[in-house]
């Protein structure tokens, strides 16, 4: 039997999130810088004659092996579009929290559609991959190509990719899921629609330059996410309280925090400080780019 092919699924991080406004639909536009980490899940795939899914690791009983995982949605969103598609068997390491504000499940989706092209010769530009990126989910187009752009609308407007410097960074989760729902409907939207934030990163300078940058920016989900899961602000204190921080913030709908730090030693020295303090926390040092 042939190798499987294996493709990763890294974690989305919004190092910011602005929420434009409430749209006639009842979704949210939103404008975002994403980054994506060097850390996230697994997917293998094999050929068959069937889709089927298995999964294993953190999470694989939140996540189930089911017709709602997003990767049988994808899978079957691409088959909807190309009848003939090879398909086969897809297995899922799940190394990243759930619904923790990572893109866990629709980066797993964008790794199958990768995964199914590389099987079926499709090009990464073909409109079909696209179209089902985005019959699958808001954020699953921007992690068909994992490199940092802006996002707009619900997701489906994205920037060319913008070339970050490195970023040392550490990714913490409570142990805690919130559901991006809940989160957008106790967002009372203010936000008054200012200059396009891709013109303000459209050439990038140096790391503290875009530190500054980010600093000026915000996350307008933190407190709606706070409200409904309160640990997330002990994270964030936490968090700040190392020696080294350049910058805390929680990505996406939450509930998991970032850190910046300078290098990938303070990085790592200060994941281990911080698993040794909160042993029931999801840790983890990485780089962003």
């Amino acid at each position: 039997m042939p190798a499987p092919l294996v493709e990763n699924a890294l974690a989305k991080v919004n190092l910011t999130l602005r929420v434009i406004g409430r749209r006639s639909d009842g979704y949210h536009d939103i404008e975002s810088l994403v980054a994506f980490a060097d850390f996230g899940d697994r997917l293998t795939f094999s050929r068959g004659n069937e889709l089927k899914l298995s999964v294993h690791g953190l999470g694989a009983a939140q996540v189930g092996e089911g017709d709602d995982n997003l990767v049988f949605k994808a899978a079957r969103a691409l088959v909807a579009r190309r009848p003939k598609l090879t398909v086969g068997a897809f297995g899922l390491d799940k190394r990243l929290p759930v619904a923790a504000g990572l893109g866990g499940g629709s980066a797993d989706a964008a790794a199958a559609l990768r995964l199914l092209a590389r099987v079926n010769n499709i090009a990464h530009s073909d409109p079909d991959l696209r179209a089902a990126a985005e019959a699958t989910g808001a954020d699953v187009p921007v992690c068909l190509d994992p490199r940092a752009r802006i996002m707009r609308g619900i997701g489906e407007i994205l920037s060319m990719p913008i070339a970050l410097p490195a970023l040392p960074a550490m990714l913490v989760n409570p142990g805690v899921a919130v559901a991006t729902k809940a989160v957008f409907a106790r967002l009372k939207v203010s936000t008054v629609p200012g200059a396009p934030l891709y013109d303000n990163f459209a050439k990038p300078s140096d790391r503290d330059g875009l530190l500054r940058k980010l600093a000026a920016q915000t996350n307008d989900l933190e407190g709606p996410a706070m409200a409904l899961a309160p640990v997330i602000a002990d994270v964030l204190a936490a968090l700040r309280s190392l020696a080294g921080c350049d910058l805390v913030r929680m990505s996406g709908s939450g509930a998991t925090c970032f850190a910046l730090f300078d290098s990938p030693a303070a990085a790592s020295v200060a994941a281990k400080t911080l698993a040794g303090k909160y042993p029931k926390w999801w840790v983890q040092a990485t780089t962003l780019r």
